[in-house]
């Protein structure tokens, strides 16, 4: 896909890969951009710095991803790329993490990549065109370390738009995940000490991986390239890397939790 002339929504767009993927899709030409975000203050501010659009919206609620794509639609015409963006990170592994975390983590990070399909996969299938972006993390292709909730349902989420580009890519449908390792927002992990990334890029950084991946029309997208070599490396014998994660798991634990 190339995104001059596109009409783009980002959910989780007022910082952080949100916001420089906005400001990437504009570089390259796209004719609008709506960012969606749960602080109503926050993604006005950004839309007015970046000069797109905003609206406070609220993923993990069905009706609140409808009337964005339909205040989408109604500004600017059929929605070409989605970007189901939003997320939040969670510790906590099976006992300590109660089922509250466990509820929103899910909610978060799969039922608004859901949401988002079903209010626009309609006008996308009857044009025959259309692309769907869903963040997910390098820990749903692998592990982290310590954060079951997240690395479960961002696993999930892979697996969800694994399934929508195979439902409905003969419909004229692109789906790509992004899985990134450690970037510098809000979420990037504190330590690089116990193996589990390989490096905290920029956003910035991100975003030029995205628009190289969207215009290749690639499924993975990883701005950590190193993470596709890992995937490989389990899949070739998902035994030995059992083995290993959890040799880094007692690493990252230290004497006192091993």
């Amino acid at each position: 896909m190339e995104l001059r002339d596109k009409v783009v929504v980002i959910t989780g767009g007022s910082g952080g890969i949100g916001r420089a993927m906005a400001r990437a899709f504009l570089a390259e030409g796209a004719r609008a951009v709506m960012l969606a975000d749960l602080d109503p203050v926050a993604v006005a501010t950004t839309a007015r710095e970046l000069g797109c659009d905003g609206m406070a919206c609220d993923v993990t609620r069905e009706a609140d991803i409808v009337d964005l794509v339909r205040a989408t639609e109604a500004r600017h015409g059929p929605i070409d790329l989605f970007c189901s963006n939003a997320g939040a990170g969670a510790q906590g592994v099976l006992t300590d993490a109660p089922n509250e975390v466990w509820q929103k983590q899910w909610d978060l990070h799969v039922m608004a990549h859901l949401y988002a399909a079903r209010a626009v996969l309609p006008s996308m299938i009857a044009r025959g065109s259309g692309y769907l972006l869903n963040t997910a993390s390098a820990a749903g292709l692998l592990a982290a370390i310590g954060s079951g909730p997240y690395t479960v349902t961002k696993a999930a989420a892979v697996k969800l738009a694994e399934f929508l580009a195979i439902t409905h890519g003969d419909q004229g449908i692109r789906v790509s995940v992004l899985c990134p390792q450690g970037v510098n927002t809000a979420m990037a992990p504190r330590s690089l000490g116990d193996g589990q990334t390989d490096g905290i890029i920029e956003p910035e950084q991100l975003a030029r991986t995205v628009v190289e991946s969207l215009r290749e029309e690639r499924f993975y997208v990883l701005p950590h390239p190193e993470v596709g070599e890992y995937v490989r490396r389990k899949g070739n014998d998902v035994d030995r890397w059992l083995n290993g994660m959890r040799r880094l798991r007692r690493q990252s634990l230290g004497p006192a939790g091993a």
